[in-house]
C-alpha cells in the first residue's frame, strides 16, 4: 500500500470508534498552521490549505463513505471557503513581507479592527449564519443552525487573520465554544479533540497579538498592507 491509499484508508480503532487517520493528520496540519498563523509566518496558509483538503473528504462522511457516516456540510463547506480565503491570504501576506510592510520574521502587523470593520463583523456574522442556515434546511446536515454558526464564523475569523485583526482570535473562541460539543455528538472525535485544543490556544493567540499590536503603536490604525499595496 503507498502512502495516498494509506491516508485515504487507514483508521484507528479506539475505545470502540472507528476514526480515520486522514482527520487526524488534516487536524494536525490545522494546528501546525494555527501556530503559524499566531508567529505571523507566511507558510501557516499553504500548511493550513493541505489539512483543509484532507477533512473535507471527512466531514462528508456519507459521500466518502467514512465511519462516521455523517454529511457536516457547515464543516465541509467552511474546507472550500477556508482554501479560497487562505489562498488569498497567502498571496496578501506574501506581498506586505515582499514590500517592507512588516518586520523581517513576520508577514503582518496585527492591529485592532475599527469600529466599521468590527460592525462589518458582527452584521456579516448574523447574515451568513441566517443564509447558511436556510441553505442547510434546504440540502440537509447535521446540527443545522450550529453548522451554520460554525461555517460562517471560521470564515470571517479567516479573513480576519488575513487583514491581520486582532479580534480574529475572538471569533475562533465563538466557533470553538459551538464547534466542541457538535462534532462530539456527530463522533468526529479527533476534530472535537482539537477544537478544544483550540480553545486554550486561541486565547494565547489573542494575548501574543494583542501585546504585539500594542508594541507596534502607531501602525494599528491602518492596514499596513493597504498603505503597502495602495489597496
Amino acid at each position: 500500500m503507498n502512502p495516498v491509499e494509506w491516508l485515504l484508508t487507514a483508521e484507528l480503532h479506539l475505545a470502540g470508534s472507528t476514526i480515520l487517520w486522514r482527520e487526524i493528520v488534516g487536524n494536525l496540519f490545522g494546528l501546525a498552521s494555527a501556530v503559524g498563523g499566531m508567529r505571523r509566518r507566511v507558510w501557516a496558509w499553504p500548511v493550513g490549505i493541505t489539512g483543509n483538503v484532507l477533512l473535507f473528504t471527512v466531514f462528508l462522511g456519507a459521500v466518502f463513505d467514512t465511519p462516521q457516516d455523517q454529511n457536516l456540510w457547515g464543516q465541509a463547506g467552511r474546507q472550500v471557503f477556508f482554501v479560497a480565503i487562505s489562498l488569498w491570504g497567502w498571496h496578501r501576506w506574501r506581498q506586505t513581507r515582499q514590500v517592507g510592510a512588516a518586520s523581517r520574521d513576520a508577514a503582518v502587523h496585527p492591529r485592532w479592527a475599527t469600529w466599521g470593520e468590527r460592525a462589518q463583523l458582527v452584521v456579516l456574522y448574523a447574515a451568513g449564519t441566517a443564509g447558511f442556515w436556510w441553505l442547510f434546511g434546504v440540502i440537509g446536515s447535521y446540527g443545522r443552525l450550529t453548522e451554520a454558526w460554525i461555517l460562517t464564523g471560521s470564515i470571517l475569523a479567516t479573513y480576519g487573520m488575513a487583514r491581520g485583526w486582532v479580534e480574529f482570535w475572538l471569533v475562533w473562541i465563538l466557533v470553538d465554544a459551538v464547534g466542541v460539543p457538535t462534532l462530539l455528538r456527530a463522533g468526529f472525535y479527533p476534530s472535537a479533540a482539537l477544537y478544544a485544543v483550540y480553545g486554550g490556544f486561541v486565547v494565547w493567540g489573542f494575548v501574543v497579538w494583542l501585546r504585539v499590536a500594542r508594541g507596534e503603536g502607531p501602525r494599528g490604525v491602518a492596514d499596513p498592507a493597504n498603505e503597502a499595496v495602495g489597496a
